[in-house]
């Protein structure tokens, strides 16, 4: 069976990154306890705007932001629902999903779930 995952592309205010960085760490800790195989955050080193899209449009980037790519690894979509299904009712996740706790505008976020199709 494929692994899965989740991928996320997120805009964050360069001022809030720290805050970032301390919310994604502690939610990094709990999917991880559930039993994700890998939790990852990237920041945008070298992501220009195209002329038909791109990271920097696909969030419709401000000057004072930048992106994040992130990315959580399972087992299976099976071990991914289950996963997600515990994170999503644990006390520590549902705070930081709080109107205003969140450092980034969670409307502008995208994210989806993916089958590995090659793996090298």
């Amino acid at each position: 069976m494929s692994k899965y995952v989740d991928g996320f592309v997120v805009p964050v205010p360069k001022h809030n990154l720290e805050a970032y960085r301390q919310m994604a760490e502690e939610a990094g800790k709990v999917w991880r306890e559930y039993g994700a195989l890998e939790f990852i955050e990237c920041l945008a080193d070298d992501v220009k705007p195209g002329e038909i899209t791109s990271f920097p449009q696909s969030v419709k980037l401000e000057s004072d932001e930048i992106v994040v790519l992130s990315w959580i690894l399972y087992e299976s979509r099976e071990q991914r629902d289950h996963v997600n299904e515990q994170v999503m009712k644990d006390s520590r996740i549902t705070d930081m999903m709080k109107p205003g706790a969140m450092p980034f505008d969670g409307k502008r976020m995208i994210w989806g779930g993916f089958e590995i199709m090659v793996k090298l």
